[in-house]
């Protein structure tokens, strides 16, 4: 609450240069002293960790293919046994997004992954789908990243998809040897829906009045995050929520991966009314239907039809509730369902796209969701998150790598090639004319004023930039 590092995420990441025990007993021996200087302190007893890739840079008239190329090597982080901090020793190499994220990151790292794969990378690629195969056999699910902070929540369940990727360049076969981790993923998500009664939530699990059965994101802690205690405490003190429901919030917002914006915001406006537990999040719903489907095919290839046809059988029902709870036809997209008032999100983001990334959607509900992004989501350098301009980061007027790349693999799957086409070209022209104007590649961009001047959130515009790069070099090798 000193505000000792600007950075709320800095001391949470800091190397103790003693134990807990002896920093604990100068602490409680010297706080009480007269002219005692807690900055002072911190620095004494811990070593600040540097941003990744600041050390780095670019030369631009190399071109941004050389730049990412290079940057490969910058965010490599070598399998680390380390001990007495908070970072999770991983076993085998991984890739950083960048910045202030010194850590592997779930979601993230799919999209990073997509450029790997465009580099040849794939023995990168394959360390990272061990890594957070080792995270999942440890923890029993993959963490938001490899910090003991994180161990309380996930992120969007990408892991199905990385192991599809890895099987284009090793074969079907990956499904097969990956499957025991790709159940116990799927069993912490759906952790409670055995026992959950109609009407009810529990965890990641919602059962719906009629026995259907869809997921939100959840947080099994409901105090202020470690990594952004200040920010979290502060915002407290603005809601009529009790606080424990309100921290849950944030911290569930905060698995989404979109930390934060208007889709979780009863009011669209303020953080005040985050009400992320009480929706059933569509993009998370399309990634289950997915992980379903992939433990269906393992299955199918293991000649095991009678458990082929099981997870089958949930993934229609998923695709059936999807359809039925998240589409608006009012409004003519996918929305989050608010199951407690039993009525869609007022909300409206792109997360429209997932299920026809996913090919979920019908042709029908295809063309209408492509019609609302071209009239409401298309900006000069890409698509916007949603349409509210909250001073949130994941909202107006910024665009994000992965959501670009969802969005356009969603109107190609139904034929809407020159939208799709449209949207990737004012991405890539973004990207590198904000790469050739700052010699960097960011984590976020202002794709309505066609800007490298993103803002809103709790930190800085960090650069690097995994996803981003991942994502360009996949458009750009696609798009020539």
């Amino acid at each position: 609450m000193k505000q000792v590092y600007t950075d709320g995420k800095t001391f949470v990441d800091a190397r103790p240069k003693a134990t807990s025990t002896t920093i604990m007993q100068a602490y409680r021996r010297d706080n009480a002293k007269a002219g005692f200087n807690l900055k002072d302190f911190a620095h004494h007893y811990f070593n600040v960790p540097a941003p990744s890739s600041t050390a780095y840079h670019s030369n631009v008239t190399a071109g941004v293919r050389k730049h990412i190329d290079t940057l490969w090597n910058v965010l490599q982080h070598v399998a680390d046994t380390v001990k007495g901090t908070s970072l999770l020793p991983l076993p085998y190499d991984y890739v950083v997004p960048g910045g202030r994220f010194r850590e592997i990151y779930y979601w993230d790292s799919y999209f990073t992954m997509l450029g790997l794969a465009e580099s040849r990378r794939y023995d990168l690629i394959e360390s990272l789908v061990k890594n957070f195969a080792y995270l999942i056999d440890k923890y029993g699910h993959i963490p938001n990243g490899n910090r003991t902070y994180y161990l309380s929540r996930s992120q969007p369940p990408f892991f199905s998809l990385m192991i599809d990727l890895l099987a284009k360049h090793k074969g079907k076969q990956v499904l097969v040897t990956y499957r025991p981790q790709l159940l116990k993923e799927y069993q912490y998500w759906m952790h409670s829906a055995a026992t959950l009664k109609p009407g009810a939530a529990a965890e990641h699990t919602i059962r719906l009045a009629d026995g259907t059965l869809l997921n939100r994101y959840w947080d099994s802690n409901s105090t202020p995050r470690e990594e952004s205690y200040r920010e979290d405490v502060l915002a407290g003190r603005t809601t009529t929520q009790k606080l424990p429901n309100f921290y849950r919030n944030i911290r569930a917002a905060a698995e989404s991966g979109w930390d934060f914006s208007s889709r979780w915001m009863a009011d669209g406006k303020t953080l005040a009314t985050l009400q992320t537990t009480s929706l059933a999040a569509v993009d998370l719903n399309c990634l289950l239907y997915h992980l379903e489907t992939v433990i269906a095919r393992s299955y199918t290839l293991s000649v095991n039809t009678k458990l082929a046809s099981f997870y089958q059988r949930k993934a229609a029902l998923r695709k059936i509730a999807l359809l039925k709870y998240c589409w608006d036809e009012g409004s003519g997209c996918f929305k989050d369902y608010q199951w407690q008032r039993k009525s869609l999100s007022k909300q409206v983001s792109i997360a429209m796209a997932y299920p026809l990334f996913f090919n979920i959607a019908n042709k029908e509900q295809a063309g209408k969701v492509a019609a609302l992004i071209q009239k409401r989501f298309l900006q000069r350098g890409g698509v916007a998150t949603t349409t509210a301009n909250t001073g949130q980061q994941w909202d107006a007027p910024n665009g994000w790598a992965p959501l670009q790349y969802i969005t356009i693999k969603g109107l190609q799957n139904y034929g809407h090639a020159a939208l799709a086409k449209t949207i990737a070209q004012r991405w890539m022209q973004l990207n590198i004319a904000s790469f050739k104007q700052t010699g960097k590649m960011l984590e976020k961009y202002d794709v309505q004023n066609g800007s490298a001047e993103a803002g809103g959130g709790e930190y800085p515009l960090q650069d690097g930039f995994g996803w981003t790069n991942g994502v360009l070099l996949k458009l750009m090798n696609e798009f020539k």
